[in-house]
């Protein structure tokens, strides 16, 4: 009987351990959900890049859009790991989305190179170009993309 005691009493520590743990993986996940994914920081700045653009334009300040167009061109990627939660979630449209980003990249470069020649003309078409692929992007991936990595907020 003082056997069977003992084995109980270890039974019951072994399963309180187990349920802690699993509670504290859970309560961690939750957490993780919570905070906002790298993309996000990326995609901010990106706008932000993309509203300083505008206000250029509206200034004829060729400068500042030869100095802001390479950080659209060339923006911040998330790290490693969510680049892979993400194109594992993107799956076979994966390359539509890598499109839609290397047509910001290209139309971002010509507007740079149209803004050192103060070309307004040119620098406007490379922007709406710009502007038009990221809407594509947004209107094709980020309402999934949010309810899967957000939820339904």
């Amino acid at each position: 009987m003082n056997n069977f005691l003992k084995t109980h009493t270890l039974l019951k520590t072994f399963f309180s351990v187990i349920l802690a743990a699993y509670t504290t993986s859970l309560n961690a996940q939750t957490e993780q959900a919570e905070e906002p994914m790298s993309l996000r920081t990326v995609m901010e700045k990106l706008g932000h890049d993309m509203e300083a653009v505008t206000g250029a334009i509206s200034k004829e300040d060729w400068a500042l859009i030869a100095e802001l167009a390479p950080k659209i061109s060339h923006h911040a990627e998330p790290p490693m790991l969510e680049k892979v939660q993400i194109l594992t979630w993107l799956g076979s449209d994966a390359g539509e989305f890598r499109s839609f980003d290397m047509q910001v990249q290209e139309a971002a470069t010509e507007m740079g190179e149209a803004a050192k020649q103060a070309d307004g003309q040119r620098v406007i078409e490379a922007f709406s170009k710009t502007q038009q692929s990221c809407l594509a992007c947004h209107q094709n991936f980020r309402q999934p993309f949010v309810k899967r990595f957000y939820g339904e907020r």
